[in-house]
């Protein structure tokens, strides 16, 4: 028999599928919001922690409401002592959050003294064929994830006093000890209710965990990525510790200076100083990236950039050179913003050089060698709005730029050499 599908079957499917995305998207905020009830001014890594505590509680109080309202229809009278019970220890686990004001450490101990007298008592009223002890399991993981294991023996102690009270209401409350005579149906139900709970809150735990220590290894990893090139980071988490360090036959290297710059400062103020410059590098990062050069770094008003390194590249000096025409136009688009006059100086050199890592703390990216040092010296005898660059970068822009020859120019420590200006494109 052939089957055939029908669209407008499938539409209510689909249409209640898109009712529940909207709903968790709805809910998402609300839910971040109280999730951070309580932490702020903990440093990041315990926020996370009492993060996962307070969506624990808010887990623990919504299914011990669920079970004190489930005994209510079932015989208030009968389970009047467990009905008390479970509504007192929602009340605590909602109270969590603001526990955290003591310490970092009040709410989940509050939490698990709260958890560890109830399922004990309500053990005791039961018998052990109600499965209520088995709750205690979720001791096992819930303190490594919600104190860290900067507190081990304060961990293995609620490890170990979950399980010795897991063992102690088997043995102490058989069900012919029980304060409450309940029948076989309700003592099954109540242990289909603890063994969810068990396995939804240890899930739940362990997921949210999880996804905390993602997203900031994600945030962490992200920050990294800005700071070194993504190249280098691969092979830092690939062999932690070891040393960065290459050479590279052919690459180029960019200096950019701003002119006028000092009196800029004075004229703005701190404040507006730092503005100006935060959105000026902005715009010179987002350039660099389209053209596939790599930022070494800024030292105040200056820009330092290279191309062919970590990852060699051809076109190392055409990149530089294309770059360095929209730093000088940036500039000039800055200067009338502001109605100062501004101009860049930029020098440009090719030729071998070496790149690494350097330090061990603030890790920075950078190059050096006698290329580097003929850059830095072209842009330092360059003039305002104009690329100074190497004889080897201009042999290099020769089929694609027009370069204005400026003569011979001794350089300190590196001797007479032949420099060009960069005119623009042939």
């Amino acid at each position: 028999m052939q089957l055939r599908f029908s669209p407008r079957a499938l539409r209510p499917r689909a249409a209640a599928a898109s009712r529940l995305s909207l709903l968790i998207e709805t809910v998402k905020p609300w839910l971040a919001r109280v999730a951070t009830i309580g932490i702020a001014g903990y440093p990041p890594q315990v926020q996370r922690r009492l993060k996962i505590l307070n969506v624990v509680s808010y887990l623990i109080a919504f299914f011990t409401f669920a079970y004190a309202a489930q005994h209510i229809f079932v015989d208030v009278r009968l389970w009047a002592p467990v009905i008390v019970i479970n509504l007192l220890l929602a009340v605590v686990a909602l109270l969590v959050p603001l526990a955290h004001r003591v310490n970092e450490i009040a709410g989940g101990l509050v939490l698990a003294a709260a958890e560890f007298a109830a399922l004990f008592v309500l053990t005791g009223y039961l018998g052990h064929s109600s499965g209520i002890h088995i709750q205690y399991i979720t001791y096992a993981a819930a303190p490594f994830v919600i104190l860290g294991l900067g507190r081990l023996k304060l961990i293995l102690s609620l490890v170990i006093t979950g399980f010795v009270l897991h063992l102690a209401s088997w043995f102490l409350f058989p069900d012919h000890r029980a304060f409450l005579s309940v029948n076989a149906a309700n003592l099954d139900a109540t242990y289909i209710t603890a063994s969810v709970t068990t396995f939804g809150l240890i899930a739940a735990t362990v997921y949210y965990a999880f996804h905390l220590a993602e997203r900031a290894e994600a945030q962490t990893e992200s920050l990294l990525r800005n700071i070194l090139p993504e190249t280098i980071v691969d092979r830092l988490k690939a062999a932690p510790g070891t040393t960065i360090a290459d050479s590279f036959e052919e690459a180029s290297v960019l200096f950019a200076d701003l002119q006028g710059f000092v009196a800029l400062a004075k004229k703005l103020g701190p404040a507006r100083t730092v503005e100006f410059l935060n959105t000026l590098m902005t715009e010179f990062d987002s350039l660099a990236e389209r053209h596939g050069v790599e930022k070494i770094k800024t030292i105040g008003d200056a820009y330092m950039a290279a191309a062919g390194v970590p990852n060699p590249v051809r076109d190392h000096a055409q990149r530089l050179a294309r770059l360095s025409r929209d730093l000088l136009a940036a500039a000039e688009q800055a200067s009338d913003a502001i109605g100062m006059p501004l101009a860049l100086r930029i020098g440009l050199a090719s030729g071998p050089l070496m790149g690494g890592v350097i330090g061990a703390k603030r890790l920075t990216y950078d190059v050096w060698g006698d290329t580097v040092n003929l850059a830095s010296r072209l842009e330092g005898s360059g003039e305002p709005g104009r690329v100074h660059v190497s004889a080897h970068a201009q042999a290099l822009l020769g089929g694609e730029f027009r370069l204005e020859s400026r003569g011979a120019l001794d350089i300190k420590g590196l001797g007479t050499v032949q420099t060009w200006y960069l005119a623009g494109p042939v």
